[in-house]
């Protein structure tokens, strides 16, 4: 996951804004539509992804969690290979990856954030 393309995150933010303007990772993931929402039915408690956020930034965290998943290398696929080992479903192992990709593209978009600020701020 530390080595997805920044172009992704790039095109993210052009339509996210800034990423310091959520407060933590729960924010963004909420933002996203990756946030878990907690469900009861009787006496079974899971959770499910939200319907609700940016459903063109949830689209995109779908398709990378997808790619990362069918990639065997990538370490994408290993969190979902220990998610299924922990005795998860594949659907709930793939909304883990996708919360967790929430949090490396807002860590990449702060980054990112943080070093154009700094670039104004030396040119200035």
């Amino acid at each position: 996951m530390t080595s997805s393309p920044r172009s992704a995150c790039w095109t993210e933010s052009s339509w996210v804004g800034r990423a310091s303007r959520f407060p933590d990772s729960a924010a963004f993931a909420n933002y996203a539509g990756a946030a878990p929402v907690e469900i009861a039915s009787a006496d079974k408690e899971r959770h499910r992804l939200s319907r609700s956020g940016d459903r063109q930034l949830n689209s995109v965290l779908h398709t990378i969690a997808v790619v990362q998943i069918r990639m065997p290398s990538s370490p994408g696929h290993a969190y979902y290979q220990r998610k299924l080992a922990e005795g998860k479903t594949p659907k709930e192992a793939k909304r883990c990856l996708k919360r967790r990709l929430a949090d490396h593209v807002r860590r990449v978009m702060l980054a990112d954030e943080r070093r154009v600020k700094s670039l104004l701020a030396a040119a200035a």
